[in-house]
């Protein structure tokens, strides 16, 4: 990729992230004072309710954020996917992202980014500037770009994430592993700020772990952590009134100040298990009892499902015991299509909408993702887990994402109907 000398009369750009943050939450905290610094920014730009990835997971939305494009072209479309010609799962990661990012196309203008804490950057791979990566980096040492800065990390105790896993056995200490999070993302938000560039970024992530374990707090009042959950907005707050204020001491301006989330959230009514429903509606069988993994299904099957909400046809040519010929698809899809937005919980709708691949992805991966996203009602939070019988049960997990109410702040009105991969062009439009 060429360099060329990047013009010194560029405006900087600042981007914060705010992982998991509602539209709705954040209208409310601002109207109700707890984000004074957010109700300034409302009152002078257009706080836009936005649609995330499909499926609604940070995996998928802040890969279509970085690269302004869907699965189809960038190739992630979750946390886990299958080995090619298998149904073994593996763990994408940023190294199988298959177009340029946002700093990839700056950088090629000779424009130097700093970005800290970007979920599903996970190992750092070379930018022109810096990269600190986000959830799910399991190792600091490969999640720095340049390397030369893991040191500094270190020496400042960076910690990547909260610890969800000790948080489930023992939640008591979420607020203790959020404190600790948080606190070295501020380091860290210190001491890149100093460096120089033409972009920065700062995503995050606490706002999604507090919301998964602990949403009741936020919307019940008499809930023993419901001022803690306040109180923890509140220095979201004021962590984007210094990031601003010391934005505009460099002469910026909030034009070119940005806020977004990548998805929205809301309270769990139930879990819903789609590997039983496809069980007990005949589209999937297995030849255990017990099922281990997606290896043990039966060769009678049709479909199987993935987290969050994506079900998979048994194609003849694309896994092992394939039975589905290719031109059985669209029947087959719309079939079950169909009986899940029959399905109802007492008396509940749980589906709201079910997309067909070639409906919400375009680009030459699309073949390799699923072939219906199921997108739930709110409250109803899809899972594809093969161990559970029932299609409805409850787990620790409080908060679920939601699909259409992520938000994006600027300064301009960017119409009604804006997606997150809009984003990317809207920003880079700005360094020209």
């Amino acid at each position: 990729m060429a360099i060329i000398k990047k013009q010194k009369s560029r405006k900087k750009i600042c981007v914060v992230g705010l992982d998991g943050v509602p539209h709705s939450l954040l209208l409310e905290l601002s109207k109700s004072g707890v984000m004074s610094t957010v109700a300034r920014l409302l009152d002078i730009g257009h706080l836009h309710r936005m649609k995330a990835s499909l499926p609604e997971i940070s995996s998928v939305s802040w890969t279509n954020f970085m690269t302004g494009t869907n699965p189809g072209s960038h190739g992630i479309f979750g946390f886990t996917d299958f080995k090619a010609g298998t149904y073994d799962l593996r763990l994408p990661n940023f190294l199988d992202v298959k177009t340029d990012t946002i700093w990839d196309r700056l950088g090629s203008r000779g424009l130097k980014s700093i970005v800290i804490n970007q979920p599903s950057t996970y190992p750092a791979r070379r930018i022109n500037g810096v990269l600190v990566s986000g959830f799910v980096a399991v190792d600091l040492s490969r999640s720095v770009f340049p390397q030369n800065y893991f040191s500094a990390l270190e020496q400042m105790g960076y910690q990547i994430d909260v610890d969800s896993g000790k948080v489930a056995d023992n939640p008591s200490i979420l607020w203790q592993e959020i404190s600790k999070t948080m606190a070295s993302h501020q380091k860290a938000l210190n001491y890149f700020w100093e460096q120089d560039w033409d972009y920065f970024q700062f995503v995050i992530t606490c706002t999604d772990r507090l919301h998964h374990f602990l949403w009741s707090a936020y919307e019940n009042r008499d809930h023993p952590y419901h001022q803690s959950f306040l109180d923890f907005y509140q220095q979201i707050d004021r962590i984007i009134a210094k990031i601003l204020n010391t934005f505009k001491k460099m002469n910026e301006s909030e034009e070119n100040f940005f806020l977004l989330s990548d998805h929205g959230f809301t309270g769990i009514v139930q879990e819903v298990y789609l590997n039983a429903w496809l069980v007990q509606n005949g589209y999937l069988s297995f030849n255990s009892g017990e099922p281990r993994s997606l290896n043990d299904i039966s060769n009678r099957t049709v479909a199987f499902a993935l987290d969050p909400n994506r079900i998979y046809l048994n194609l003849k040519k694309k896994f092992p015991r394939g039975r589905v010929d290719r031109s059985d698809k669209k029947e087959l899809k719309q079939e079950i299509a169909e009986k899940l937005l029959k399905l109802e919980y007492k008396g509940r709708k749980v589906v709201r909408q079910v997309f067909k691949a070639e409906e919400i992805y375009d680009g030459k991966f699309t073949s390799r993702g699923p072939d219906l996203v199921v997108v739930p009602e709110p409250g109803f939070d899809l899972k594809g887990s093969i161990k559970k019988k029932e299609i409805f049960g409850r787990s620790y997990l409080q908060g679920m994402h939601t699909w259409d109410d992520a938000f994006f702040w600027s300064l301009e009105e960017h119409g009604p109907d804006l997606a997150i991969e809009d984003l990317a062009d809207i920003i880079i439009k700005k360094t020209k």
